[in-house]
């Protein structure tokens, strides 16, 4: 959720730390944003960043099977202490990528993280091309 209010639905992700690896910040950012460890099956997506002011060039979607934990909100670290009250992890949703109809509403008319579901859909096998 942010300052004004608004709620969206985004996957949980970051960048890499020093000396770290793709897989690494998996783990490590499902750990600080759902509270679950995971296991990465693969790599399931690899698309271009569609925003041209993201500081990422690239949007990694990976495959991961829950080991430990109960899903629920974790924290942004590398979110300053003062932005803490404009942005906050609220929820944690799991989403049945094969039939979008029980879908909070919400998902289906974000005009960003929508696209990228379907993106993720269609590389699954879930989807057909449209």
């Amino acid at each position: 959720m942010d300052a004004d209010g608004r709620t969206f639905w985004i996957f949980p992700g970051g960048g890499l730390e020093p000396g770290e690896s793709p897989e690494d910040c998996v783990r490590r950012e499902m750990k600080e944003e759902t509270d679950l460890d995971v296991r990465v099956v693969r790599l399931a997506l690899d698309v271009p960043e569609p925003a041209a002011d993201s500081p990422y060039r690239r949007l990694k979607t990976y495959l991961c099977e829950p080991l430990a934990g109960e899903a629920k909100a974790g924290f942004e670290p590398e979110i300053p202490e003062r932005a803490a009250t404009s942005y906050a992890i609220v929820a944690v949703g799991w989403f049945n990528l094969r039939d979008e109809s029980a879908w909070d509403p919400e998902m289906r008319s974000d005009p960003y993280t929508y696209p990228q579901v379907q993106q993720l859909r269609q590389a699954l096998g879930y989807l057909r091309p449209g």
